[in-house]
């Protein structure tokens, strides 16, 4: 195997591993903040099943998730399930990444003192208008802080992409792609430890340039707190 071979299954992985993860924010982001409204909603039924679907959402693991995406629908309606795997891995991964970004959302706009909603209505704004234009951009630090977190974590994970995308190298993800160099019988280390190093890189890279957010994070909460202690005193 040559090094141009390596270079072109280590670019497949990638290309794989930024489809999954970008489809996945897209469609898990905005699905976060739905079911956020839901679970503050105060229609009780629906703000109760909401909250179910959250429970079982964070306290179910997601490998079984998949399977239940996956197999689900053969055993549930005959559909044939050839081809419906990258399907299944994009649905279950944005149904259950929606329930912990709306537990986000919550935590974030709970953080935020009483003083800045009625700065709002000094201001004359309504509902939308004070969510939209004061409680939103106060939400980004976090929300950067946790897509980073995500990012890093879905980069680097191994068990659930060589269980669900391992049969086929078009959908391979980069991890997976640097392990195909390690054999039972046989490991070619100079690819193998050159793919491992190329993989991590990336992901070095991307926490340098977007680390100040988890910084402003840390900076806005500590200003939260200190102003919920002087509240108290």
């Amino acid at each position: 195997m040559s090094f141009q071979v390596m270079l072109q299954q280590l670019t497949t992985g990638f290309g794989s591993t930024l489809v999954i993860f970008f489809l996945t924010l897209l469609f898990s982001l905005p699905l976060g903040m739905v079911v956020y409204f839901g679970r503050v909603s105060r229609f009780k039924p629906l703000s109760w099943i909401v909250k179910a679907y959250i429970s079982i959402m964070r306290g179910t693991p997601l490998m079984l998730q998949l399977l239940l995406w996956y197999f689900g629908p053969f055993y549930l309606w005959g559909m044939n399930i050839g081809g419906y795997k990258f399907t299944a891995i994009i649905l279950g991964c944005s149904l259950n990444y929606a329930a912990y970004f709306a537990e986000i959302y919550r935590s974030g706009i709970e953080s935020i003192p009483s003083g800045q909603y009625e700065a709002a209505q000094l201001l004359g704004y309504n509902k939308s208008q004070t969510f939209f234009k004061i409680v939103f951009p106060l939400l980004k630090p976090i929300m950067s802080t946790t897509l980073i977190l995500n990012a890093l974590a879905f980069w680097n994970d191994f068990l659930l992409p060589l269980l669900m995308v391992n049969s086929n190298n078009k959908t391979k993800t980069l991890v997976l792609a640097a392990y195909t160099f390690v054999g039972q019988m046989n490991t070619k280390w100079n690819y193998a430890l050159t793919a491992m190093v190329l993989t991590v890189v990336p992901s070095i890279i991307v926490f340098i340039l977007l680390q100040k957010y988890i910084v402003e994070d840390a900076e806005q909460q500590e200003e939260i707190n200190t102003t919920d202690r002087k509240i108290l005193i």
